[in-house]
């Protein structure tokens, strides 16, 4: 059967070219391979591609006629022949003279006067056809203006000039143990998008989150173009940022890992063990020889947080000790322990 150009590019077969540009814009601007780095960026440069190709086709009158009529068949069979109506498949072999598609990023680039519209903040490049007719390829003239991508070189031109608005920030709630080990969090959101008839519908979608090991609270994850659509507005970001809920064991600072343990008077003197579940699951055991003073702090290194951007690196883990003293000791008891300590026996 083909390509059904009209569903990718998401509108009917009425569709005006005012409703294929403005489709065209919505669905380019997404899916172009800048705005999907990663893992996405095969599944949008196919995207991407799919989608020129359905506005080349379409926004051509001879080409939407040809295939209108005869599919895609039909198309492949008058690209070479001019005449935009014969569609026959079987005269003169012309079933082999195949549609080629331009390069989605000349299409691209001759729709929004630039091949690279998202830098300076996001916001779009100026437009080679400010000053064309409607009538050029790809271009903005009259009413249509006001799809224009936000333009920083257009002052004086008179245009109107479609703006990005504010990103969305919304916290992310991580345990120690994600933030510790890494994590992989699915996130369903709903929001508001401006439909090809210009009429606002909502769209819901399940965003991935890759949370990196050592991350700490404050760490924004930016999806562009996933904040909720506004008629004559450039789609906001959505941003999440990394909140981290308390731990019942553990305190983080900086890279280091902090735990407070109690233990008794003649631990704190004779040496003891501290056992201890690490964030991985793992039983750390740790041998106290040392005699605990007042402040003292066991340190044990590498057992901390993972280092971003620093592979296999950890901060340290951190022990204070709360030393637990006796509410009341006996005669017997009080002389034991000056003579073990070396002390004179208290004359009574």
């Amino acid at each position: 059967m083909g390509t059904d150009y009209y569903n990718v590019l998401k509108v009917n077969r009425n569709a005006t070219e005012e409703d294929l540009k403005k489709s065209y814009r919505r669905l380019a601007m997404r899916w172009h391979p800048d705005k999907n780095p990663g893992d996405v960026k095969k599944e949008a440069e196919a995207k991407f591609k799919k989608i020129s190709e359905a506005y080349e086709v379409l926004s051509d009158p001879q080409k939407r006629a040809a295939y209108d009529q005869y599919g895609e068949e039909g198309l492949k069979a008058s690209a070479d022949g001019g005449g935009g109506g014969g569609g026959s498949t079987s005269t003169n072999g012309a079933a082999n003279q195949r549609f080629n598609p331009r390069n989605a990023e000349d299409v691209f680039a001759e729709f929004f006067g630039s091949n690279k519209p998202f830098e300076n903040m996001g916001r779009a490049k100026s437009m080679r056809f400010q000053t064309e007719g409607a009538g050029t390829f790809g271009g903005f003239g009259g009413n249509e203006s006001k799809f224009r991508p936000y333009n920083n070189d257009s002052a004086g031109t008179g245009s109107s000039q479609a703006r990005k608005p504010p990103p969305v920030e919304t916290k992310l709630p991580c345990t120690l143990e994600e933030l510790y080990a890494g994590s992989a969090r699915k996130m369903k959101i709903s929001r508001n998008v401006v439909k090809p008839n210009g009429q606002l519908g909502t769209e819901s979608e399940i965003l991935t989150i890759d949370i990196k090991p050592g991350w700490k609270k404050g760490t924004k994850i930016t999806f562009p173009d996933k904040g909720n659509e506004q008629p004559n507005q450039l789609p906001a970001d959505l941003v999440f940022v990394i909140d981290e809920k308390p731990h019942d064991l553990y305190t983080r600072e900086g890279n280091d890992l902090l735990v407070h343990r109690k233990i008794d008077l003649v631990d704190a003197l004779a040496g003891t063990t501290v056992s201890l579940k690490t964030l991985d699951g793992r039983d750390l055991v740790i041998r106290l020889t040392d005699v605990v003073t007042p402040g003292y702090e066991l340190v044990v290194a590498k057992e901390g947080m993972p280092i971003v951007k620093e592979n296999g690196r950890r901060g340290n883990l951190r022990i204070k000790f709360d030393v637990g003293f006796p509410k009341r000791l006996s005669s017997e008891q009080r002389h034991t322990i000056r003579k073990v300590l070396g002390g004179q026996p208290q004359q009574q």
